[in-house]
């Protein structure tokens, strides 16, 4: 659309990014109790909703038209069978620091090839890198951005699953909930409004936050589990980070019930409540 308007429209148009169904969203479609292994099968994309569509042959559909059609538009790409294995790489790397050399030795092209595919793929909002936060607290920081998808069904279908069970069962499924979570964060960011920039921090040793909060002002850790246990190991990170960089408090978020604050201002909640976060 934009390229068939002849003006620029400079100072004259607005941009809203729209990003598939949020949690609270899909509850206002269908009330039945959801697990979260559904959710994380079934994607967000309203259709699949609205419609009441199959997502084992609603994604495999969508996948072939976005690379057929509209990949065609954005980029001219002669080798779609290579650039559908690119997309399913990048699928098995959900939740990992983005490795451009592996991509490019893995699919047999080239870095330069590489960053573009990469930037189709978020220009079309189908991933979502996120960049590490850039203050190293007095210690060496990793500064490369993790690989999220913007849909899990996505991923779900591009990494071959089709059952819910078989998410239970995936060594893929710790990932796959992070990704989960980070995109309810996403779209809380968005819908709200919210100016608040959103990082992971890791150090060169393996001290990672999942999660970082920067409003400009504050930085707020977060860390993400799929357990729906809570075991006091999952804080570590956390109190480490806090204990050097002289913050307090942070949130954990996981699949289980049990909620609460601890007295060292670390919050203990369901993911589900993200829609009620302030950020």
């Amino acid at each position: 659309m934009q390229q068939s308007v002849t003006q620029s429209l400079a100072g004259r148009i607005g941009y809203v990014d729209l990003l598939p169904l949020s949690f609270s969203e899909i509850n206002s479609f269908d009330q039945s109790e959801k697990t979260t292994n559904r959710l994380i099968l079934t994607g967000c994309y309203p259709e699949l909703y609205d419609k009441k569509r199959n997502p084992s042959i609603w994604y495999p559909a969508y996948i072939r038209t976005y690379v057929e059609r509209d990949v065609k538009q954005l980029r001219n790409i002669d080798n779609t069978l290579l650039f559908s294995r690119f997309i399913q790489l990048c699928a098995g790397r959900i939740g990992q620091q983005l490795s451009v050399s592996a991509l490019s030795n893995e699919c047999g092209i080239d870095v330069k090839t590489v960053n573009s595919w990469l930037g189709i793929l978020q220009s079309s909002y189908i991933i979502y890198l996120v960049p590490p936060h850039h203050k190293n607290f007095n210690k060496r920081v990793v500064k490369t951005p993790k690989l999220y998808f913007i849909d899990t069904g996505l991923a779900c279908s591009l990494l071959g699953i089709r059952e819910e069970k078989e998410i239970f069962n995936s060594h893929f499924r710790g990932a796959l909930f992070e990704n989960y979570v980070v995109n309810e964060l996403l779209k809380h960011k968005y819908n709200s409004g919210s100016y608040t920039s959103i990082f992971y921090w890791r150090d060169n040793k393996g001290l990672e936050i999942d999660i970082l909060l920067d409003s400009g002002s504050t930085l707020f850790p977060i860390e993400i589990k799929a357990s729906q246990t809570f075991q006091e190991s999952y804080l570590k990170p956390m109190q480490q980070w806090n204990s050097f960089s002289t913050n307090k408090g942070g949130l954990l978020l996981y699949d289980g019930q049990q909620e609460y604050t601890r007295t060292d201002k670390i919050k203990i909640q369901n993911w589900k409540t993200i829609s009620k976060l302030k950020i």
